[in-house]
Formats: C-alpha cells, sequence, structure tokens
C-alpha cells in the first residue's frame, strides 16, 4: 500500500558500503524519467555518480557531512531551466517543481527497491557544477546519495513529529 511506502521512506544518514546493484539504479531512474512535469516540459537531467570515484570524491566534497561519504551512488538532480514550462500570469518558471516531483519519485522507488536516499539541497552548488561540466542553464538542485542503510524508518515517527491533518488541510 502506497501509504506504508511512504512512511518507510526516511533521510537515511549511515550507509553500508555494500554497492548498490545497477538494475535497481536504472529502476530508481526510470521513475524519474516517468514523472510528471509541467506541460510535459521535463526539463531535468540526472547524473548518476558511483563508478568514477573521483568524481564521486568530487560530490562527496560539496557536502561536508561525514556520513555523506559513505554513500555509494550519488544522483545529481538537475534543472534545465530555459526548457521548462513558466507560469504566464506571474512568469513562475516551474523547474525546481518539475525535478523535485521526480525526486520524490526516486526516493520512493528507491525504498520500495529496500534502499535509502536522502535529500540535499544544502551544497556547494559550484564544485558539482565544475566536476560535472554543467552549462550555464543546467542547474544542480538536489545531491540525493543512494544505497543500503545501517538503520530502519521508525514509521511511528510522524505521531508526534508532523502536524496533524487538521492544521494543513481545510475540507471545504
Amino acid at each position: 500500500m502506497f501509504i506504508d511506502l511512504a512512511k518507510n521512506r526516511f533521510s537515511c544518514r549511515s550507509y553500508k558500503s555494500k554497492p548498490v546493484e545497477e538494475d535497481k539504479i536504472q529502476k530508481i531512474i526510470e521513475a524519474a524519467r516517468i514523472a510528471p512535469s509541467a506541460n510535459n516540459k521535463q526539463p531535468w537531467y540526472f547524473y548518476v555518480v558511483s563508478k568514477d570515484k573521483d568524481l564521486l570524491n568530487k560530490i562527496h566534497n560539496a557536502y561536508h557531512r561525514e556520513w555523506f561519504n559513505d554513500a555509494p551512488v550519488v544522483v545529481v538532480a538537475c534543472a534545465d531551466i530555459e526548457s521548462a514550462w513558466v507560469r504566464k500570469s506571474d512568469q513562475r518558471n516551474h523547474a525546481v517543481v518539475d525535478v523535485s516531483i521526480a525526486i520524490d519519485h526516486i526516493t520512493l522507488a528507491a525504498t520500495d527497491l529496500e534502499l535509502s536516499t536522502c535529500w540535499i539541497c544544502n551544497f556547494d552548488i559550484a564544485p558539482v557544477k565544475e566536476a560535472l561540466n554543467l552549462s550555464s542553464k543546467i542547474e544542480p538542485i538536489a545531491l540525493i546519495p543512494v544505497g543500503y542503510c545501517n538503520t530502519k524508518a521508525d514509521v511511528n515517527r510522524f505521531v508526534q513529529k508532523r502536524k496533524t491533518t487538521e492544521e494543513i488541510a481545510k475540507f471545504l
């Protein structure tokens, strides 16, 4: 059931050294590929970094947390700002929204495959852009470490750490 999958997805900050199987990586990227986007523009690129250890180290160095260095795979989720749909009424570019939807597909697909992930948005963008040789129109949005976690999700964490339905929703 979807709600169980959503409850089991959590931000892992302790990865095993076990490599992630290629077929599992392909499945999580397929989940991103089929994500919806505004006007079906699909303004995203996903750089899966695991095989090139020098490149992986450069990506790890963009976020200074010891646990991040243990992640065997990092997906760098990027937005193609120029190809995204832009709402006419306020000129809001939807690239980040679209990439975020795809990232959510990645994290849930990984959970379904017994892998763990974490959204990292507080990273140094410049070394990532340089390491991946990204053009000025491609913006790194998040780093997503992927791997086998040393811990399990506390599926009851939502009882005390989340707002109630009444606090977040209006049923009109």
